[in-house]
C-alpha cells in the first residue's frame, strides 16, 4: 500500500511519512490484534494451545507473518501467522469453536475501525479519503495538524476495514473459508471443504490480476462493504 505514495516521497515528505506510519499502524494493530483475537477466543473456548504457542498476547510481532506483511504493505490485503487451535473437545461444538474463533479476527478489525473512526464521527478531526486516485493532491488538502491527524485516523479505519473484509472472503487459507464451514449445512461444508486445495491459487490470481489486465475484481467485489462500512464508522463518505 505505502507504493502508492511514493512519488510524495520527495515533494511533502510529511504527508508521506503520516500515510506510511498509518499503514504501519493498521498493520501492526489491524494484524496483530486480528491473531490475538483469534487466539483468544480458542483459549476461552478451553484450547491451551494458542496460549502454549506464545499467541494469547497482544505483542503484533508475534503475529505477524512475513508474506502477509509484504502483502499489506504493497498491495493493501494481507494476513498475519495462522493461529492454531484444536476445535475438538472446548466447551462448543468443533463447527462452533471453528465458526467462533475464525470470525473473531475480522470482527476485531472492525471493531479497531469503530473506535479510531469516533473522534472523525464526532467531528474531532476531518475526514481525509487516502485512497484517492492521485495521493497529490492531498498536498492541498493537508495544510494543518488537525488536518493529518484526519488523514492518520482515516487512513486506519480504511485499511482495518479492508483487511476485514479481505479476511471474510471465503477462500481457503483466509478466515471467511472457516467461518463458511460454519455457516453451511454439514453436507454443504463437507463439499465446500474440498476446494481449499484451489484457495491460495485462486487468491493470487484475485489480487495479480489488475498487473496484467489493469482490473481488480477484488476491488470491485470488496467495494461496496468497503465504503458502508467506513460510512458507518466515521459518519462520512
Amino acid at each position: 500500500m505505502i507504493f502508492i505514495y511514493s512519488d510524495l516521497i520527495n515533494s511533502d515528505f510529511a504527508l508521506f511519512l503520516t500515510l506510511a506510519a498509518a499503514t504501519l499502524f493498521a498493520l501492526l494493530i489491524g494484524i496483530g490484534f486480528h491473531e490475538f483475537c483469534h487466539a483468544f477466543a480458542a483459549n476461552a473456548l478451553g484450547d491451551r494451545l494458542p496460549a502454549s504457542q506464545g499467541r494469547v498476547t497482544l505483542n503484533p510481532f508475534a503475529h505477524l507473518d512475513p508474506a502477509g506483511t509484504v502483502m499489506m504493505l504493497f498491495v493493501g490485503f494481507g494476513w498475519g501467522k495462522p493461529v492454531q487451535f484444536n476445535p475438538y473437545g472446548l466447551k462448543v461444538s468443533p463447527k462452533t469453536a471453528t465458526l467462533l474463533v475464525s470470525l473473531a479476527g475480522p470482527l476485531s478489525n472492525f471493531a479497531a475501525a469503530g473506535l479510531l473512526g469516533i473522534p472523525i464521527k464526532l467531528g474531532w478531526a476531518p475526514y481525509i479519503n487516502p485512497l484517492i486516485s492521485d495521493p497529490r493532491s492531498l498536498r492541498f488538502v493537508v495544510q494543518g495538524t488537525g488536518d493529518y491527524v484526519g488523514l492518520f485516523l482515516t487512513a486506519a479505519v480504511y485499511f482495518n476495514v479492508i483487511l476485514g473484509i479481505f479476511n471474510l472472503i471465503p477462500l481457503h487459507p483466509l478466515d471467511g473459508f472457516k467461518v463458511a464451514l460454519g455457516l453451511l449445512p454439514d453436507e454443504l461444508a463437507n463439499e465446500w471443504a474440498k476446494t481449499a486445495q484451489y484457495g491460495v491459487g485462486l487468491l493470487m490470481l484475485l489480487i495479480l490480476l489488475p498487473i496484467f489486465i489493469g482490473y481488480s475484481p477484488l476491488t470491485q467485489i470488496m467495494g461496496p462493504s468497503v465504503a458502508g462500512l467506513v460510512r458507518l464508522f466515521t459518519g462520512v463518505g
